[in-house]
């Protein structure tokens, strides 16, 4: 592999376990509640539990592949390995897609929370301007990437668990079940996807493995912490916030408003007033929330990229690695430019879908990849085995072809428009990719 195309070693467990919930965290503050109005409390607290099921089990699983394989390009990496070049183009062009736009939808929740306080800025102006900031910290190093990832998530964590401390004690029962259902049953599965953004983007921390101090072990280390820390923020803030006074009241500001992606506010507002010191803080230390998933999502999203062009499936220039930073920042650029134009679109929840697809079609083969590498690569050096396999990672798989049905079913738009992004990247794979692969580039 060519020095301007390796990256740096620089991360320990404590920085993976920041990189994992960080990527994650975002997820906590806003979207999820746009699922409420589909599913209820009771419907979304049922698709919130089958989702925490299907990652449990994915990350018992994923885990193995990360350890064995530590490379920046994840399951593209993973799936080549195990069925051929189509089949990892297939696995990266999907990984790149959930990479590529969730960092506009979580932008626009930083340009929400910004607004709030100067009204006379554009939200797109806010959220573009965040973008520049984010890319070009990235661009400067990974070691101070990651710093900054896990100063701004230790924060966030803090800030959760404060509003839960506040909140909780006026949780009600009859308020959590009120209209626990306005959909039926059917709701339970439209709303898999704002579920899913309570956990979306943990398995980035297997492209920051290439990265990482002894991979073997420290890989292992952040993904199970980051995993239980997640599980018990996401339950925690779930019936915090629901529990206050019923959903209506965290995803409608006002009668007749529309739907507001940023319940804690709404929450916490209920309980403490908006003039509180507690709800002025919730604003600042939320924003930091927002920041480090969008931040952490950047940079595995950069090295998603990188992975194409190293490989040979797209233009080389992807993979140049700036000699004074170490950090891939053409891969960053090109990110830049696509998340500028989702921005653009102004249309959050539907940005949020399109990553899902991603993210769930990512967990399908990722797990087949995990079963086949046991068949075919049996002398494969594993220090982490797969918890619980083959049964584990067979759940992990049917709940994701689970939610991707759910998603296609609910939402055929933009289903078709996830299946023209992958239409394309073939398209350009078997014109131009499949001549210019490096040989033996997986490894």
């Amino acid at each position: 592999m060519p020095e301007e195309s390796k990256l740096r070693r620089s991360l320990g467990p404590i920085t993976l376990w920041g990189l994992g919930v960080g990527y994650v965290i975002s997820g906590e503050y806003f979207g999820w509640n746009l699922g409420l109005p589909i599913g209820g409390s009771y419907g979304m607290l049922a698709a919130t539990v089958l989702v925490t099921f299907m990652y449990v089990s994915f990350i018992l699983s994923y885990t193995e592949l990360a350890c064995a394989i530590p490379r920046a390009g994840g399951a593209f990496v993973y799936c080549a390995r195990a069925f051929g070049p189509l089949g990892g183009c297939v696995g990266g062009l999907v990984q790149i897609i959930e990479f590529v736009f969730a960092p506009p939808a979580i932008a626009m929740a930083v340009a929400a929370y910004i607004h709030q306080r100067f009204g006379d800025v554009p939200v797109e102006i806010i959220a573009i301007g965040a973008y520049l900031i984010f890319t070009s910290l990235n661009a400067w190093g990974v070691r101070q990437a990651a710093l900054f990832e896990l100063v701004v998530t230790v924060l966030a964590v803090g800030e959760l668990l404060l509003f839960c401390g506040l909140t909780l004690p006026s949780f009600s029962w009859e308020s959590f079940s009120h209209n626990p259902l306005p959909n039926g049953y059917g709701g339970i599965f439209a709303c898999l996807p704002f579920a899913i953004w309570f956990y979306l983007a943990i398995e980035g921390v297997a492209n920051a493995a290439e990265e990482a101090h002894n991979p073997q072990r420290n890989v292992a280390l952040g993904f199970g912490t980051a995993m239980l820390t997640l599980v018990i923020l996401a339950m925690a803030v779930f019936f915090s916030a629901t529990g206050v006074a019923g959903w209506e009241q965290i995803v409608y500001p006002a009668p007749g408003a529309e739907a507001s992606d940023a319940p804690l506010p709404l929450a916490l507002a209920l309980v403490v007033g908006s003039g509180s010191v507690w709800y002025t803080l919730l604003l600042g230390v939320g924003l930091l929330g927002l920041i480090a998933s969008f931040h952490g999502i950047i940079l595995v999203a950069a090295r998603a990229t990188f992975e194409f062009g190293r490989s040979g499936f797209a233009p080389a220039a992807l993979a140049r690695i700036h000699p004074g930073s170490g950090t891939p920042r053409i891969a960053l650029a090109v990110n830049l430019g696509a998340g500028v134009i989702a921005i653009l679109s102004g249309r959050t929840a539907e940005i949020i879908t399109l990553a899902c697809f991603g993210a769930v079609s990512l967990y399908i083969l990722s797990m087949a990849a995990l079963i086949r590498l046991r068949s075919v690569e049996k002398d494969l050096p594993r220090p982490f085995m797969a918890v619980g396999y083959p049964y584990l990672a067979c759940l992990a798989l049917i709940l994701a072809a689970v939610c991707l049905v759910s998603l296609f079913f609910y939402n055929p738009k933009i289903g078709l428009l996830f299946l023209g992004l992958v239409g394309l990247g073939l398209t350009y794979y078997a014109l131009r990719g499949r001549h210019q692969i490096v040989p033996d580039w997986a490894g």
